[in-house]
């Protein structure tokens, strides 16, 4: 077939039509058709040889032509499109690196082998095209709510088609066990949007919490409009979930609005989530009272917050335990999602229970090491003291405010207590010393005998030992391990050594054995301030 004898407005219409069917840009679809006339032409004419085709856009008229490139005499790779300035001369009056000579070629006829191949680097050049405007259309959809129609299920995939293209939501990401039929209408939220090379790739999800904030978000104008917020969200998928709000106009109740008139909104979004009952909880700043609603239905009793671990004790009367859990653990698993906080829950028959065995353990403390009768170890834990160096080294005036000790007692208490604490240290430095402790981790400053002690039984006994540490193998810490926090209990850590100190005195050794240029550490400490001074001003 000559190019040059078919209907060259056919180009043009076949362009239109393909355009309009895979609806992208016609210029695309021609520039492929020259594409593909260029690569038949080459096969034709030598597969060196720079061989463009043009399709005038108003006449369908294609022209062939070969393009050859002036370069240095010694860079000369490709004798069919590339020459010399001396071997441009015939062609060009004053010939320079860089111009071209074009030359017309006559059209190529398209035998069927050639033919196919240009139909072939169309099909791929429009596919991607459609792959392109795909991608562009739906990349700024990811985190909103899409109604589709179910086309076919694939492996417990759903494939389902969403206007211009096709998403795919996976076994995973359905709620419980909904099951699709072909033509089903489905509505889900626009987890992900990728480009692969096989088109983009549309990944769905009606188990994402932020789907039920969306749901929300359709369903109640205050959300939409910005004077309700949704602070957090943790879900149970088609079992329950917990939805923390909270409200910029004071006269607007966000847990009411959401709940709607008789309950209509917030059944709206339990219609949708096949059943799942949703807790409306008003979030707060203080992290305790936003604990207790997010615990309800439960009642507590009394929350301490340990702010090192990152973790919270949450203690409820004795028949409120089970609710406050929930079944298996469902309900203190969403309040732990929804605050972000690891949670210990005690009835108050364990809490006491634990309260009463750490008074008597510090009450034998004590006895044994003070030498006292019960009843005045009793009153030192009952006044808040825990342990020996507090009674030792505690300002005086604060024995003798308790009832019955007067200055001499008060005298002989932390004479007992400092005779006990020097002893304990000399034996600790004399084990430590038996384990091989070396004088320079013995005078490093900060460190105590017993805290020497516990690094040598770990192996730890020189200060090049001493600085190659972490601080979190010190100090201790929390690690999240499969979505579970695990403690990382420290050398240190029963000796109170903070996360700060224990990188303090990491450094400090360093820098005393030379690794580290005390100017390198002030400056990075300068440039967080400055950080900071310019975050407080913001």
């Amino acid at each position: 077939m000559a190019i040059t004898s078919a209907n060259q407005l056919e180009l043009l219409q076949t362009a239109e039509a393909v355009a309009r069917e895979k609806m992208i840009e016609p210029e695309l679809v021609i520039e492929a058709m020259e594409d593909s006339l260029a690569r038949a032409a080459k096969s034709r004419y030598g597969a060196e040889m720079d061989i463009r085709v043009k399709i005038d856009r108003k006449t369908g008229n294609a022209s062939f032509t070969r393009v050859r490139t002036v370069v240095e005499d010694d860079a000369v790779e490709n004798y069919q499109a590339e020459l010399t300035v001396e071997q441009a001369r015939p062609y060009l009056d004053d010939p320079k690196v860089g111009d071209v000579i074009v030359d017309e070629v006559p059209p190529v006829e398209l035998g069927r082998i050639a033919a196919q191949s240009a139909k072939q680097v169309i099909l791929q050049r429009v596919r991607e095209a459609e792959r392109d405007r795909q991608y562009e259309e739906f990349k700024d959809r990811a985190g909103t709510i899409i109604n589709g129609v179910v086309k076919r299920e694939e492996y417990g995939n759903i494939i389902v088609d969403v206007g211009r293209g096709e998403a795919i939501l996976r076994r995973n990401e359905k709620i419980g066990r909904e099951s699709y039929r072909p033509n089903d209408r489905i509505r889900a939220y626009v987890k992900d949007v990728r480009r692969e090379t096989r088109g983009p790739q549309i990944f769905l999800s009606r188990t994402d919490p932020q789907f039920m904030a969306e749901l929300f978000k359709m369903e109640v104008p205050e959300i939409y409009d910005g004077i309700i917020e949704i602070k957090a969200v943790a879900r149970d998928p088609g079992s329950r979930a917990k939805i923390a709000v909270i409200s910029y106009d004071n006269s607007i109740d966000p847990v009411g609005a959401c709940v709607g008139m008789r309950g209509s909104r917030v059944q709206a979004v339990v219609g949708e989530l096949q059943g799942e009952k949703i807790d409306i909880i008003p979030w707060n700043e203080d992290q305790a009272t936003f604990l207790v609603n997010a615990l309800q239905p439960a009642e507590v009793s009394k929350v301490v917050f340990d702010e090192d671990g990152g973790r919270i004790e949450v203690v409820v009367p004795d028949e409120q335990l089970s609710l406050a859990i929930g079944r298996r653990g469902q309900n203190v698993r969403l309040a732990s999602q929804l605050t972000g906080l690891d949670i210990d829950i005690l009835t108050e028959e364990e809490e006491s229970k634990r309260r009463q065995a750490e008074f008597n353990a510090r009450t034998k403390l004590f006895m044994d090491a003070l030498d006292l009768d019960e009843f005045f170890a009793q009153l030192l834990v009952a006044e808040g003291f825990t342990d020996l160096e507090e009674v030792a080294y505690v300002e005086q005036d604060e024995l003798l405010s308790i009832e019955g000790v007067d200055e001499s007692t008060a005298e002989e208490l932390q004479a007992r207590a400092r005779d006990v604490l020097e002893a304990r240290n000399k034996a600790a430095l004399e084990n430590a010393r038996a384990l091989g402790v070396e004088d320079s981790l013995v005078e490093f400053e900060g460190l105590t005998p017993q805290m020497i002690e516990a690094l040598a039984k770990d192996g730890i006994k020189t200060l090049e030992d001493f600085a190659t540490c972490a601080d979190w193998e010190l100090a201790g810490g929390w690690t999240t391990v499969d979505g579970q926090r695990v403690k990382d209990e420290g050398l240190l850590e029963p000796f109170d050594v903070s996360l700060e100190e224990a990188q303090t005195m990491v450094m400090t050794a360093r820098v005393s054995l030379g690794w580290v240029d005390p100017a390198e550490l002030e400056a990075p400490a300068e440039e967080a301030g400055t950080e900071t001074d310019e975050e407080a001003g913001a």
